[in-house]
């Protein structure tokens, strides 16, 4: 995938996240996994998106999601059919994080299998 394809995937794989999580519970998708699932699959995806988008900001990458994990959690006070709860931002930012290794490890392999592949 290119960059540019796969920063526009990043950024609006959180947009979606931002979405279901703020929005009121009917627009939630159902889907057949728990909840608790459902949430760390969709900040691993992130998590690895992002970090395949942004491979040298990694850090600044994990700031955001992991910490954005709690702040949208917390935007859910302003929603009257919405709570907020620690253990699902947790959930959501330990998603995050895995996404965030996963990718980090792939960049990592990437750069070493074309380095070893590079004309010396």
């Amino acid at each position: 995938m290119t960059p540019k394809i796969t920063k526009l995937l990043a950024w609006l794989l959180f947009a979606f996240i931002l979405f279901v999580t703020v929005s009121p519970i009917e627009l939630r998708p159902h889907t057949i996994e728990t909840p608790d699932i459902d949430r760390a699959a969709a900040y691993l995806t992130a998590g690895l998106t992002f970090a395949l988008a942004y491979p040298k900001q990694w850090k600044a990458v994990a700031v955001l999601l992991i910490f954005g994990a709690f702040a949208i959690e917390y935007l859910q006070y302003l929603s009257p059919t919405r709570h907020a709860r620690l253990h699902d931002a947790g959930i959501k930012a330990a998603g995050a994080a895995l996404g965030l290794i996963v990718g980090w490890v792939f960049n990592k392999w990437r750069e070493t299998k074309t380095g070893a592949n590079a004309p010396a």
